[in-house]
């Protein structure tokens, strides 16, 4: 698994689509992702906005972590991008505060079991791992 992280719009899908060239790939948007696809056979598996991912899980009582574990052991090659959520003010909203949490954690696990971590910033890629 791979994992690319950074801010809000700097380029992090445009890098990864790049990166793939013209290898067959299939881009899940994390807003609607659920672990359950069965994307075709051969196909590089992108999970994009894992964070909304994350929110949703949240949302409906979900455990994000176990979720992506189950996920990841189906799919060890998938590319999994983030917005880095954790900077800035920390939110007055208990579930806000929450999701930032769960966000980091999560980013925090993916990336030490990662093969590789990327951090884009306006659109260029730097390998962290």
């Amino acid at each position: 698994m791979k994992l690319v992280i950074g801010g809000c719009n700097q380029g992090k899908l445009d890098y990864v689509m790049e990166a793939l060239g013209s290898e067959d790939s299939i881009v899940y948007n994390g807003a609607a992702f659920t672990c359950n696809v069965n994307p075709p056979e051969g196909t590089v598996v992108v999970v994009n906005r894992l964070h909304l991912f994350v929110r949703e899980c949240l949302m409906r009582d979900g455990d994000p972590e176990k979720e992506m574990d189950a996920f990841v052991e189906r799919f060890p090659d998938c590319i999994i991008i983030s917005d880095e959520v954790g900077n800035g003010i920390v939110p007055v909203d208990k579930f806000e505060r929450k999701w930032r949490e769960k966000t980091g954690r999560l980013l925090t696990h993916l990336a030490r079991n990662a093969t590789e971590v990327t951090r884009v910033f306006c659109g260029i890629g730097q390998k962290i791992k």
